[in-house]
């Protein structure tokens, strides 16, 4: 099924509605984020308990876009199998990654949160991260050391750990999983993005890394899901834009207004 939305008339649904969609999901009161972000995504909605969830667990790998999941769907087939639902959603422009995760956990547009090009400054309006610890949630960042998202939601009642590198983060994240502390842990990772802009986003270490963060995925959704059996949770898959080829290169690159750039896929698991 395909949306509309006011940006290129492609999807209805922008990664701006993350923001809201984790508020609801997480049973917190509305009006916790800035007055212009974008409401929840009604079909995320009509999915979680009617209570919310008690403990939200967010995955998000840099620059997976559904091409990539068109090209390789073995990759990250299993997805489904595995009781994740696909809802296809619209980047922001330009689809760069400060921009684009600054626009799904505040909810607004970049001219709305002021990060409109490939910088990392704290953020000065509402996020999540200011709204699910004013709803009693403790949050816990999982991130690359001085990504964008390791910094730009910095500043927040929330607990933050930099890593070295993905494998750090997962091993990070697990620890937390299993401590057992926090309501809502976002594990970001970049392997992908890395390789795409130092060398193609289709070759067989781009797909290797694919395959990585598919596992990775499915290893914390299946260390979340033991940890807190028997509570209301969900899992949540949230990459920020895709890629492409740059022709005068050969190497990949995205912030173009493009499908290939803006078109996403968000996987959400209840249970």
């Amino acid at each position: 099924m395909t949306y509309s939305t006011s940006d290129s008339g492609r999807d209805e649904y922008c990664i701006t509605s993350v923001a809201n969609t984790i508020i609801r999901v997480c049973g917190a009161p509305e009006g916790r984020l800035e007055p212009g972000a974008a409401p929840a995504d009604a079909r995320v909605a009509a999915q979680a308990p009617a209570a919310g969830v008690k403990k939200l667990l967010v995955y998000a790998p840099d620059a997976i876009g559904r091409l990539a999941l068109a090209k390789f769907p073995e990759i990250f087939g299993g997805l489904e199998g595995a009781g994740f639902l696909k809802f296809p959603v619209e980047s922001v422009f330009p689809s760069k990654t400060p921009v684009c995760y600054a626009s799904m956990f505040t909810g607004l547009k970049p001219a709305g949160h002021g990060i409109t090009q490939y910088e990392k400054p704290v953020l000065a309006c509402k996020t999540v991260f200011d709204a699910l610890p004013a709803h009693g949630l403790r949050t816990a960042i999982v991130a690359v050391k001085d990504s964008s998202i390791d910094l730009i939601f910095r500043g927040r009642q929330a607990d933050y750990f930099p890593e070295p590198q993905d494998s750090d983060a997962t091993a990070r994240a697990l620890a937390l999983i299993q401590a057992g502390a926090h309501d809502f842990i976002l594990v970001y990772h970049q392997e992908y993005d890395d390789i795409l802009h130092a060398s193609d986003p289709w070759n067989g270490e781009a797909q290797a890394a694919l395959r990585r963060h598919a596992s990775s995925l499915l290893r914390l959704t299946e260390a979340f899901d033991a940890k807190w059996a028997g509570l209301p949770r969900a899992v949540l898959c949230a990459p920020d834009h895709g890629a492409h080829t740059d022709p005068a290169t050969g190497k990949g690159t995205h912030g173009a207004n493009i499908p290939a750039d803006m078109d996403v896929a968000h996987y959400w698991k209840f249970s």
